[in-house]
């Protein structure tokens, strides 16, 4: 992939969840159109990335809890726009999920891969706690930082154990009877 397809695909991955979500939601404008430096940002990010790949094997564990630690926040801003807009819970919930898993899902699409949330992989369910966890403390008056530390906590630590033990959620395998 060229340099040009490197920060494509980063920029896919790291804005396309809340992109969707601000769509769909209809909150407009979309971050990355408001405030142009988080394609720098990410292009930068992603130029790194590409220094960095002769290393990437001894940096594994770094990208896993980098992207763990991104699932979970990236959940929470979903949360939070939803919060604002006075959104009903079950939305802020999918507003938090969609924030957090869509632009790996359009990355996976993109490089033509079964997207990783599809797998069984527990990520998408992460995401799902995460949201719950951090609208519940919301909506029971805790603080922003309470409520931060609660969901990013509970999240994080759920998917590094999710990938330290390997812990899967139940795949649907359809496979026709032979006989």
């Amino acid at each position: 992939m060229d340099l040009f397809g490197v920060c494509t695909l980063a920029c896919v991955t790291a804005l396309g969840g809340g992109s969707a979500r601000d769509v769909l939601l209809g909150h407009y404008p979309l971050a990355w159109v408001s405030n142009p430096g988080l394609l720098v940002l990410v292009c930068v990010a992603a130029l790194a990335t590409v220094l960095l790949s002769r290393f990437m094997h001894h940096l594994r564990w770094t990208f896993l809890l980098l992207d763990a630690l991104g699932l979970v926040l990236f959940s929470i801003i979903g949360c939070d726009i939803a919060i604002g807009m006075g959104l009903h819970p079950i939305i802020v919930i999918i507003a938090g999920m969609i924030t957090g898993i869509v632009g790996g899902i359009l990355r996976d699409i993109l490089c033509n891969d079964v997207p990783l949330v599809f797998t069984s992989q527990l990520y998408a369910v992460v995401s799902i706690v995460t949201s719950i966890v951090y609208f519940t403390a919301t909506h029971f008056g805790m603080s922003y930082d309470i409520a931060l530390v609660a969901g990013g906590v509970v999240g994080f630590t759920l998917r590094v154990l999710a990938i330290v033990y390997n812990i899967r959620i139940p795949q649907f395998s359809y496979e026709r009877d032979s006989r």
